[in-house]
Order: structure tokens, then sequence, then C-alpha cells
């Protein structure tokens, strides 16, 4: 088989399960996906959040990768041990259910994983952290929400700094694992990281102290989760270009050291 007929990496999306009309779908977002195919140059596969009935060890023996989407949705407090969401906040059970063991077959299994939003909470609840669920209602800490009532092009400009940790995993990525690096994000969230979880590096902060990235300490692949959403135009963005081409690599190693048969 040549080069150029060779199969792409295979990279898993854990789906949301919404509600059109009366009844639930699994969806990911485009954004996400177009993400990982044109950005990572790895073929999507959404997972349907079907929690326990999925055999998480057996799904990522098949994968070269996991991409944890942002989504709408609160992590349930429950899975962390927090105090009850407000009236209101959406939940969605299901996909916590499948991403949650997902996020610890992957990394067991040096499968590549990144986060992205919700995502870094996800990773960060999975290996035994904690969440804030209200960032903007704790004395000095920004208001890190987007205004819905906003063009979708301004709800995701880039709003503030972030700095990142130097000769961390991230600065490496971007080219600026010499020195202490500031990039520019479009963060856009409401829930944070408050405990960090054993395990996890602290990879970016922002200017009030919110944890904007962070990696798995000492993974044996790629394993990285950002606060802010470099899949929006990637292609516009040098720093988000880097971090699919990044993933995308670790993918495609991945996919060329697996003992499996490759369609």
């Amino acid at each position: 088989m040549s080069a150029a007929s060779k199969p792409l990496p295979l990279v898993g999306i854990p789906a949301c399960v919404r509600f059109m009309g009366h009844h639930p779908f699994h969806i990911a977002g485009d954004k996400y996906i177009r993400a990982v195919s044109d950005g990572a140059g790895a073929l999507p596969m959404v997972i349907p959040a079907l929690g326990g009935s999925l055999d998480p060890e057996g799904l990522v023996a098949r994968l070269d990768g996991l991409l944890v989407t942002g989504s709408p949705s609160n992590v349930e407090p429950a899975r962390y041990g927090g105090p009850a969401s407000a009236a209101g906040t959406l939940h969605d059970p299901e996909r916590d259910a499948t991403t949650l063991p997902l996020i610890r077959a992957a990394i067991a299994a040096s499968v590549p994983v990144l986060a992205i939003c919700r995502g870094i909470q996800e990773l960060n609840v999975a290996l035994g952290g904690t969440l804030h669920q209200r960032v903007q209602e704790l004395p000095g800490r920004l208001d890190h929400r987007a205004d819905d009532t906003r063009p979708v092009e301004e709800q995701y400009a880039k709003v503030h700094p972030v700095r990142l940790t130097p000769g961390g995993v991230l600065a490496g990525i971007l080219g600026n694992g010499a020195g202490t690096g500031e990039i520019r994000v479009n963060s856009i969230h409401a829930q944070a990281i408050d405990r960090l979880a054993d395990g996890l590096s602290i990879e970016a902060v922002a200017p009030d102290g919110i944890i904007e990235a962070v990696s798995v300490t000492g993974a044996a692949a790629f394993a990285l989760a950002v606060q802010w959403h470099p899949e929006w135009r990637f292609w516009e963005c040098p720093d988000s270009t880097a971090l699919f081409r990044a993933f995308g690599a670790a993918c495609a190693d991945r996919a060329r050291r697996a003992d499996r048969p490759r369609a």
C-alpha cells in the first residue's frame, strides 16, 4: 500500500445528547469534526453517548485518538462531589457516563487525547479533580461567558491572554518552549477547574488565575486539554493550527505503530 493510500488515523469524538422535539439525538459540532478532519488530518468518528453500554477499553483499542469537545452542558456535580447546580443548569448525564470512562481508558492505553472547553473539565473530573460551576460569581475572577446576543464571530473573538507555563508541553507545541510566552484566546465558559486532579500539570493560566490548559503529567502519548476553543476557524490562527497538527501527528504515530488490522 502506498503512503498516499494509507488509511487516515481514526479519532473518536464523543457525542452530546440533545432533544429535537420529543426525541433525543446524539450530536457533535461540525467545527470539531472539521478540525479533526482538516486540522489534524484524521478521520473523525462520532461516538454515541451510550454510557455503560459501551466498553471503553475495547473502544479506545480501535482508536488512534480521542477528541473531547466543548458543550453548553455542565458536568453533573455528583461526579466530583460538588454542590447541587443552580436551577436551570443544563446537564448531559449520558455524555458524562460516556466521556469520563473513555478519557481514563484512553490515557491508560496511551491513545492521544485532546480535550476542549467542557473536555478540560471532564479530564479533571475523570482523574479526581473538582470544578467551579459559576466562575463569574467568584471574587476577583473574570466573567468568562459569551454574550449570546452578539454575533457568533464576536462570541468567539479572542478576549484575554493566557500565560503559558515555561518549558511546558503546550509552550513547546506553540513554539514558546524557551520562554514564558503569552497567547490570546477565545475562552467561553462558566464552569472551570477548581481543585486540580493529581496527575495533571498546569500549562496555561488566565489573568484572574483560572487554569486554562493542562497536560497529563508524564503521559506516554499526547494528552492535553485547553479551556478555550482552538477549533473555531483554526486555519486563521497559527496557535490553533499548530495544536491540531501536533495532535494529528500523535494520532498518525499511533496508527503507524498499531498492530491491529487496518482496513
